[in-house]
């Protein structure tokens, strides 16, 4: 008995100790409000190929879970507004759903978040009341099935729940939800939930272009807003916005709730009047703030807290409504090529950024990109897939009883793809991410008769718009530095939990 009671503990530690330390991620929106997009499965090989790790959707749909079935994706899924009703009216209506739904599909759709009810005080019905007792229902479900600890269960929220954001530490939840706030905060708190809330600093630069810069809103900012009750210095409206969060929560004394983005973005295009709905800002606003998250920055009064963030939007959605920003705040074309580059991976925003005074890159003589002997055979081959069809490569060399063919395996087949797509676009080092699949050298690959396009120079990558990946759009992996420090950190948890057991 005490040495089963010694390995629970061992094992208890371990595992608390790898979650403590698993740090913030970005993960996508993928918004199906549009009648041109691509099928679920061909979504989720785009998904796949760029590494995205995490996913939100906003319903329980049955194609979009089978499609990413057994992809090791992660699912937050949706109780749309729509369904309130019958899912707090009546606890067999959450239990049915959940049955037929959600557990037919589960684990090998990796569901970890469940939202009940999005932005409910922006809806025109009424419904907000809804919200806690739906809650409770699916809640309910979950442990009848033994996945309340698995699965959380929260809603999301607009910035228009507060009153008033401005100063951060003046945040304060709007009195006029307080109804169907204060149980909410009870059953967010009780549960370990997070506070799910939708930010968008574009639309505040948008409204209020006089009172709010550009730069401020893009990460962008030289110059600092000083918050004049606490004296903390803001450099982004982003962390503006997610303070204010924290300082309303805290104001209702409710310090334990995280606060998670469910939401955010900017988009691409936009009608005259919405001039900042530029490729070019949208770019920079999600290469700042990838950077931003995965680098555990943290904000001015949560310095080094995990902040996890979910991009808006997977594609362009042509039936939304409203202006013409709303149906442009897609990474991807529906058609699945890439409406500007981002890398999700942050390895060229961590160099990027960090290398030079004036934060450029350049590279001197000819180079080449080729498949890294590191990276997956699955990798490989998605890489291959999409370079060869929506990356517009002409893969006819690679094709059986030509030039390239020999040797007949993924790592030389990758290599002549990803070198073409690589200077095709500019030979600049993002072009050759590929998750992570791409190596840059400076040995021309060329061999008998099998040869690699060149283009001569290496192009140079400016830190403020480029840091980003042609073909990788894929969630967060550490920099350098803190992949070293999390493999230490694993090795020390495995060195910890060994010598548990050896007790035992």
């Amino acid at each position: 008995m005490k040495r089963a009671s010694s390995f629970i503990f061992a094992a208890s530690l371990f595992l608390l100790l790898l979650d403590c330390c698993s740090g913030s991620f970005v993960g996508i929106c993928y918004g199906r409000n549009a009648d041109d997009l691509p099928t679920p499965d061909k979504v989720a090989k785009l998904v796949q190929l760029h590494q995205i790790k995490y996913l939100r959707i906003y319903d329980s749909n049955i194609q979009v879970l089978k499609a990413f079935a057994n992809t090791g994706v992660e699912l937050m899924i949706g109780v749309p507004n729509s369904d309130l009703l019958p899912f707090s009216q009546f606890q067999t209506n959450a239990d049915t759903w959940l049955k037929n739904s959600i557990l037919p599909y589960y684990p090998a759709a990796k569901i970890t978040y469940i939202t009940v009810g999005a932005e409910v005080t922006e809806s025109s019905n009424n419904v907000s009341a809804l919200v806690v007792p739906a809650m409770n229902n699916v809640l309910t479900a979950l442990k009848k099935a033994g996945l309340h600890k698995k699965i959380k269960v929260s809603s999301t929220h607009s910035l228009g729940v507060l009153s008033r954001s401005f100063p951060p530490s003046a945040g304060a939840f709007n009195s006029n939800h307080a109804h169907f706030l204060k149980p909410l905060l009870e059953f967010l708190a009780e549960n370990q939930s997070p506070f799910m809330i939708d930010i968008y600093p574009y639309y505040a630069y948008r409204d209020s272009p006089n009172k709010v810069s550009l730069d401020y809103a893009l990460f962008e900012s030289s110059s600092e807003v000083i918050d004049p009750n606490t004296g903390l210095l803001y450099t982004n409206m982003f962390d503006a916005q997610v303070d204010a969060i924290y300082f309303a929560l805290t104001a209702l004394n409710f310090r334990t709730i995280k606060v998670m983005v469910t939401e955010t973005g900017w988009p691409s295009k936009g009608s005259p009047k919405e001039k900042a709905a530029t490729p070019d800002n949208a770019q920079t606003y999600n290469t700042n703030l990838i950077r931003h998250v995965i680098n555990d920055t943290g904000t001015p009064a949560k310095p080094g807290e995990e902040l996890d963030v979910y991009i808006f939007s997977l594609f362009n959605e042509n039936r939304k409504p409203g202006l013409e920003s709303e149906r442009n705040w897609g990474l991807f074309y529906p058609d699945e090529t890439k409406v500007y580059s981002l890398d999700f991976t942050g390895k060229d925003a961590a160099v990027d950024f960090t290398s030079g005074a004036n934060g450029t890159r350049t590279s001197n003589g000819t180079t080449w990109c080729i498949a890294s002997s590191k990276a997956s055979q699955a990798d490989l081959q998605n890489a291959i897939d999409w370079a060869c069809g929506s990356g517009n490569v002409d893969c006819t060399a690679i094709q059986p009883s030509q030039p390239c063919f020999e040797p007949d395996n993924l790592v030389s087949h990758a290599s002549y793809a990803f070198n073409s797509y690589y200077q095709q676009n500019g030979a600049s080092d993002v072009a050759c991410s590929f998750g992570g699949s791409g190596v840059i050298v400076d040995k021309d690959p060329t061999y008998d008769n099998c040869i690699y396009m060149r283009t001569g120079i290496n192009t140079t990558v400016t830190s403020n718009t480029t840091a980003i990946s042609s073909t990788s759009t894929s969630t967060p992996t550490p920099t350098a530095s803190s992949s070293s420090g999390r493999q230490i950190f694993t090795w020390i948890s495995s060195s910890l939990l060994l010598t548990f057991i050896s007790l035992v």
